[in-house]
């Protein structure tokens, strides 16, 4: 318990709040059913999630070093699970989102201080055991998230993707008050609250101008709206953030080409790694008329091949640059969208398998590095704020990219079929629509739909991929390390 106690405490947490991001995306139909949600609704039960945790997540970690990374920890698991709660009764899709968005700010608040605690807890050889161990069981929730929200939402019901954190989160309340002691920050620091509010702004502001898009068009006056106050929410953190004293985000880290790297990376992992499963889910169930079993299980080609990778990762690659393990992992992300590209009228889920395959095996190299390249990337006392902010950038691009492929697949789909029932196909109503339009046209409709989704992931992957690997260079004599994978720079550094 001595030992291992903080980690298990740890990853218990990180698991169930990293599982959440992605375990709705098989029981959207049936949410749609039972709440009678449209298509923005079940973006928002993703979205309203992943958004809150990314725009509280550097907030969080700086009101953590005040007020005490444990204590701060278990709040959030506590809030994680009241809002869990609330989920499991929702009445309508209101009430849902809005506890949905209630559950990512508990998820803020552990996700903030996991880095720092283990950091906290381990030295030397035992804190890069540690990182390689954490990341993996970030990769594996996400990756599992689906095939979990499946067998749930077939089994017991979709209420009980949200009912079964409740008996996890006390478990993680009391390992975590009896095995992971409490630390904070340097005395003197505050909390920058106009940097949180203003990211905040400029988060919430940019996703929500993307879902009105889709539901509007690009060139609609709120969409607009949205866009230009998403932009000048932004201006304002920048501002803000060179005027502090205790800044939530040093922007003097973005001189590092490597940690600039490293960032774009993270951004575009999480969305182009997961954000099409919402949609290809919501394919399966209500076109190819599957269980939320079954179109959970296809998804174990991914979840497979992201657990073995992982594994083998953090046990065999210790010291591999990280351009190679980021950069590559993002590169056979992007070409496994592209290879699931290939759907038709008469495609059935197997056309989907290669590429799962493929984006699997580049999430097992991403998942379980990438923090670790960031932590290698700064000076050592930067790490805390420099774990933060991968952190905030997997979550956002993950909540932009379930919008932007969302907007990607209605406005195509809304070339073959009328703006209404194309948005209504996209949010699983297909039934309502087959009285109307012949099944071949709602499968050819919805299967274009997806092939442009994944073409535009599978190329933000390629490019994200290349600016990793051209950022994150060997350096010159005298210049900064190389990050590497968790292992050789991050160990030396405990």
């Amino acid at each position: 318990m001595r030992t291992w106690g903080p980690l298990t405490a740890v990853c218990l947490g990180t698991f169930m709040l990293l599982l959440d991001v992605t375990i709705v995306v098989v029981a959207l139909p049936d949410i749609a059913a039972a709440l009678h949600a449209s298509m923005s609704d079940l973006q928002w039960v993703v979205d309203g999630y992943a958004l809150a945790l990314a725009a509280l997540l550097l907030g969080a970690g700086a009101a953590a070093d005040v007020l005490g990374r444990r204590t701060v920890h278990v709040v959030g698991i506590v809030l994680f699970a009241v809002a869990s709660l609330l989920c499991g009764v929702a009445s309508g899709p209101g009430m849902l989102v809005a506890a949905r968005a209630l559950q990512g700010i508990g998820a803020a608040g552990m996700f903030a201080t996991t880095l720092p605690l283990l950091a906290s807890a381990y030295q030397g050889r035992q804190r890069s055991a540690a990182l390689g161990v954490w990341g993996a069981v970030g990769g594996a929730a996400a990756a599992v998230g689906p095939v979990v929200g499946g067998l749930l939402t077939g089994g017991p019901g979709w209420r009980w993707i949200f009912f079964v954190n409740l008996p996890v989160s006390v478990a993680a309340v009391w390992l975590t008050l009896r095995a992971v002691p409490e630390t904070r920050g340097p005395a003197g620091m505050h909390v920058d609250w106009a940097g949180t509010v203003t990211f905040a702004a400029f988060a919430g502001g940019a996703t929500y101008a993307v879902v009105r898009a889709g539901e509007e068009g690009w060139g609609e006056t709120w969409t607009l709206g949205s866009f230009a106050l998403a932009a000048l929410a932004l201006v304002c953190f920048v501002l803000v953030e060179r005027r502090t004293a205790h800044p939530l985000f040093d922007l003097a880290l973005l001189r590092s080409r490597a940690f600039v790297g490293v960032m774009v990376g993270s951004l575009a992992f999480s969305g182009v790694a997961f954000g099409v499963l919402t949609y290809e889910s919501i394919w399966m169930q209500t076109l190819l008329e599957m269980s939320p079993v079954r179109a959970g299980l296809t998804l174990l080609p991914l979840t497979g091949a992201s657990m073995v990778v992982s594994v083998l990762v953090g046990r065999l690659l210790h010291g591999v640059p990280a351009r190679l393990t980021v950069g590559g992992g993002l590169l056979l992300v992007g070409s496994g969208n592209l290879c699931q590209s290939v759907l038709d009228a008469g495609s059935g889920w197997t056309a989907l398998t290669p590429g799962l395959v493929l984006v699997g095996i580049g999430t097992g190299f991403v998942a379980p590095t990438v923090a670790g390249a960031a932590l290698a990337a700064v000076a050592p006392e930067r790490s805390g704020m420099a774990g933060g902010a991968v952190n905030t950038l997997r979550q956002l691009g993950y909540a932009l990219g379930v919008a932007v492929f969302g907007t990607v697949l209605t406005s195509r789909m809304a070339e073959t079929l009328p703006h209404d029932a194309a948005h209504t196909l996209a949010g699983g109503g297909a039934g309502a629509l087959r009285r109307a339009f012949p099944g071949h046209a709602l499968r050819e409709a919805f299967a274009s739909g997806l092939d442009s989704a994944l073409v535009v992931a599978g190329l933000t992957g390629l490019v994200a991929g290349g600016a990793v690997l051209v950022l994150v260079r060997s350096p010159k004599a005298g210049t900064e390390a190389e990050p590497e994978v968790v292992g050789k720079t991050v160990a030396s550094r405990g």
